[in-house]
């Protein structure tokens, strides 16, 4: 029995056109990704390709933010590069979508705050990356920058990068997050001594470290929480 193609389902069931008539919340995630790739192979119609595709990842739109573009066309038939380069760039313009979103929350009163920050930028990585929130006396930002980026098990923080970024922006305190790829939360032995390092050297320039946040996925630590800066 040969495939039926997406041309021969229902007007209203094919993706595009169920988007223009019922709007873009209709559509399932496989529905949207069957958009962007536009075709499937000749046993799966774009759907059906997309819903496998979806099904690697266990429907986790953050890990499907992590495959590469080679893993894409070497997993699936039908895809090539150009499909692949289209589900790639369009989960990276989510992700930049979050990151505006979380950089319009301008004020930082928790370590959720902060973890919401943070998580638009790390959540996606296959490697680490250290980000630090510089804020005013009310716990407003006023920068968001790169410190580190490093392999899949560590990165190296410079700390004079961060406190001259910070008396730059006559920061008063400095939040700073990285990532664990590994799904591990718990804090290596060296994010503590870069935690510890970082609050001694801001001290000096009366210059606060408020927390380091390190997220993995949905969920994160908060050395602030353990009361470890206290």
């Amino acid at each position: 029995m040969s495939k039926l193609s997406i041309k021969q389902w229902a007007e209203a069931d094919r993706p595009r056109e169920k988007l223009v008539l019922k709007g873009v919340s209709a559509l399932s995630d496989s529905e949207l990704i069957a958009i962007l790739i536009g075709s499937g192979n000749d046993r799966e119609s774009a759907v059906e390709l997309s819903k496998r595709i979806l099904l690697s990842v266990e429907n986790d739109l953050n890990r499907l933010g992590r495959v590469g573009v080679t893993d894409l066309i070497k997993q699936f038939r039908g895809i090539g590069e150009a499909k692949a380069v289209a589900v790639i760039a369009a989960l990276e313009l989510g992700r930049r979508r979050k990151a505006t979103e979380a950089v319009e929350r301008r004020k930082i009163t928790s370590s959720r705050d902060a973890y919401d920050h943070f998580y638009p930028i790390l959540c996606d990585l296959n490697h680490e990356e250290t980000w630090a929130l510089l804020t005013d006396r009310s716990n407003k930002v006023l920068n968001m920058l790169q410190v580190s980026r490093g392999g899949i098990s560590g990165t190296v923080v410079d700390i004079r990068l961060i406190l001259r970024e910070a008396l730059g922006h006559y920061a008063s305190g400095i939040l700073l997050g990285h990532n664990h790829p590994s799904g591990n939360s718990r804090p290596s032995p060296e994010d503590t001594k870069i935690t510890r390092k970082l609050k001694e050297a801001a001290q000096w320039m009366d210059i606060t470290l408020l927390d380091h946040i390190i997220v993995c996925g949905e969920s994160y630590y908060s050395y602030a929480d353990e009361g470890i800066l206290g």
